[in-house]
């Protein structure tokens, strides 16, 4: 008889399998920035709508600028998100390829290291 999973162990959860998708296209859970774009848009419609409705008192135009507070807080957050995430990557690449190249270059007569040691001693 297997034990019951305790509810802080990652991956046994009841509802770990389970995706949530926005509107049947969007899987929230999968894709990176989307889940805090989405939960920043939501907050952003009601913050604009609430606000202008009380501005203005005419309930349309404070659902259309609901709408439009969650169109530009979501793209807004989306694409400073991947930008974020795109530099990252790039920084990553680098930093993996510098270590590649000191280990494969590393006490060898083609080490940069190593030329300013020698140097340094035959001045």
């Amino acid at each position: 008889m297997a034990a019951a999973p305790e509810p802080g162990e990652p991956g046994k959860g009841k509802r770990e399998g389970l995706p949530f998708k926005l509107l049947g296209i969007l899987d929230v859970a999968n894709i990176s920035c989307a889940r805090d774009s989405v939960l920043y848009g939501s907050l952003g419609s009601v913050v604009a709508g609430l606000g202008h409705f009380l501005l203005t008192s005419r309930i349309r135009r404070s659902c259309d600028a609901g709408v439009g507070g969650f169109i530009l807080v979501t793209l807004g957050c989306w694409f400073h998100c991947r930008y974020n995430y795109a530099k990252q990557r790039i920084q990553e690449r680098i930093a993996r390829e510098g270590i590649k190249n000191k280990i494969l270059y590393e006490s060898t007569h083609l080490d940069p290291d190593r030329k300013q040691t020698n140097s340094d001693s035959s001045n």
